[in-house]
């Protein structure tokens, strides 16, 4: 078990090394939370995520002998490329397995740090198990994502650097994974602020750690945009870490990670991966837990996609009828559409997209059908817009 002096020796050994990150209050999230927000941005870290803390700490305890020989690290993302840039700056020769279906920009950018990617398996389990292959067979030292001492006590220098900015702190909420970063962070913080509330969160269809604690089977799977918290092995020292000091793990649907995502993009102009939104999320979902008090919320990760972000974004416009898609059955004479347009910009609507089908859609060869995506203020206008509509058409809010 770590204890708070092993988070502070691994301080001592990353600086210089991995950035000593910011943390500021959030008035959108605040807002929309009711709690008193403060972020902790480990997006900002040079891989884009907390990861580093773990790897740098772990690579500055191996011998000269173990350095000599060489590491290997088994990812399908910010573990990867964090081993990889940390071997690159100590000059130690770096292996990183990767599965076959890791994107190619991932892939790249761990093998940009000078490490030699070997792309091995169809599961994260697959490209382990050949990790450890390579590990014995080569002599290299493997450096475990979360369930090692050392990156452990890596990961809670989060932790330490947070209440040292903010001692006043009522409560942190940490996203789980396999655990470490969470492990960590209980130690430092139960440590230095004793009674301090400490929660872990997990997403829905990856709730390994809340099963465990509730002492139920662990079942776990399918699609998440948490990906990087979307584990299914939970580390054993990190269990054991968490279950004698976690004040609760809690579970978030799926929804309220892309939600929090929007909130950080939108309104705290932080751009968050899905595992780096958990906190985020579970304060959206908990409002109750968390209202009044100080929180502490690390957005550990950035890494995500344009194109997720994008589609993430959208999503968000239509839930909260800021972007709408209205489906109108109209007569098949001229001016009509131009009549639409006219309504909908008199309102103030701005018409993204429209689509009009004559031929196929219609029951009737004197109608034709009309599909129109609307960005509206917020939902209010967006009811006004569909208000002046329906006085001359029959809509459907799609």
């Amino acid at each position: 078990m770590i204890q708070l002096s092993d988070v502070e020796a691994a301080a001592g050994r990353i600086a210089g090394r991995v950035i000593r990150t910011p943390a500021v209050p959030s008035h959108a999230v605040s807002a929309a939370t009711g709690a008193d927000v403060v972020l902790k941005l480990d997006n900002l870290q040079a891989t884009g995520a907390f990861k580093e803390r773990g790897a740098a700490n772990r690579l500055a305890m191996l011998n000269e002998n173990e350095r000599g020989a060489g590491v290997i690290a088994m990812s399908a993302g910010n573990h990867a490329q964090a081993v990889a840039r940390h071997a690159s700056l100590l000059g130690i020769a770096a292996t990183i397995v990767m599965p076959k279906f890791t994107p190619s920009t991932k892939v790249t950018r761990t093998a940009g740090w000078g490490a030699n990617v070997v792309l091995h398996g169809e599961t994260l389990a697959e490209a382990a198990a050949h990790a450890h292959e390579l590990a014995e067979k080569q002599g290299l030292v493997f450096i475990h994502p979360y369930d090692d001492a050392g990156v452990m006590a890596g990961q809670g220098t989060l932790a330490l650097e947070l209440l040292a900015d903010f001692p006043d702190l009522d409560a942190l909420v940490i996203p789980v994974g396999g655990g470490g970063l969470l492990a960590g962070c209980l130690v430092a913080a139960t440590a230095i602020k004793p009674g301090i509330a400490v929660y872990g969160v997990e997403v829905e269809a990856y709730a390994a750690m809340a099963q465990r604690l509730a002492g139920r089977a662990v079942s776990v799977g399918g699609p998440t945009i948490a990906e990087g918290i979307a584990v299914r092995d939970i580390g054993e020292l990190c269990y054991e870490t968490v279950r004698r000091r976690v004040t609760e793990v809690l579970v978030v649907p799926e929804r309220a990670i892309e939600e929090a995502i929007g909130l950080l993009a939108e309104g705290a102009k932080v751009v968050a991966e899905g595992a780096g939104a958990a906190g985020v999320a579970a304060l959206l979902t908990f409002p109750g837990k968390f209202r009044g008090k100080k929180v502490g919320v690390p957005v550990c990760g950035g890494n995500i996609d344009a194109r997720i972000l994008s589609n993430v974004l959208l999503r968000n416009l239509l839930r909260d009828g800021r972007l709408l898609r209205l489906h109108l059955t109209i007569p098949d004479r001229p001016g009509v559409l131009a009549d639409i347009a006219g309504k909908i910009g008199n309102s103030g609507g701005n018409i993204i997209e429209v689509s009009h089908q004559r031929l196929f859609a219609s029951s009737s060869v004197q109608a034709a059908e009309l599909e129109v995506m609307v960005e509206a203020r917020d939902p209010a206008h967006a009811d006004a817009i569909v208000a002046g509509l329906e006085t001359a058409y029959v809509v459907r809010r799609v």
